[in-house]
């Protein structure tokens, strides 16, 4: 499965204990070689801002909670939008989420950089999916 890792994903979620359940799956399954965790919208943010000129320390995949204080996973999207296309292409984006509301669904899945959404908690069968449909995209 080596050559199916990817290199680098950030967490993006205010729930310790989800954050700790979720890298911990990604690590047991091998399905990434480094995990970054930001516990808001806005380091998250400011991390992609700060790295934008060094695609190696961008994020393959951000597995983004919705609901989250102050700056929550609609506000992230709309300002990710911001960022130069080599980060947009570079950074796709998995909604990770205990939300079961129809209306938010619909509205962050119809967004351009979303690709997925997975309802918490992270399990090997999701990244699995998410392992096939990174290698069919490519494929495309």
């Amino acid at each position: 499965m080596e050559e199916h890792r990817l290199d680098l994903v950030m967490l993006v979620d205010d729930n310790e204990t989800d954050n700790f359940i979720s890298k911990r799956i990604i690590e047991i399954t091998d399905f990434a070689r480094e995990v970054i965790i930001k516990s808001s919208g806005k380091s998250a943010l400011e991390y992609i801002g700060a790295h934008r000129n060094d695609p190696d320390k961008l994020p393959h995949l951000i597995f983004l909670d919705i609901n989250m204080p102050i700056v929550d996973g609609f506000v992230f999207l709309y300002e990710f939008e911001k960022f130069a296309e080599i980060v947009k292409e570079r950074c796709r984006v998995i909604i990770l989420s205990s939300s079961d509301n129809k209306r938010d669904i619909d509205k962050i899945v119809n967004n351009d950089h979303v690709i997925k959404f997975v309802t918490k908690p992270l399990t090997e069968d999701e990244l699995n999916e998410i392992r096939a449909l990174r290698m069919s995209s490519k494929a495309s």
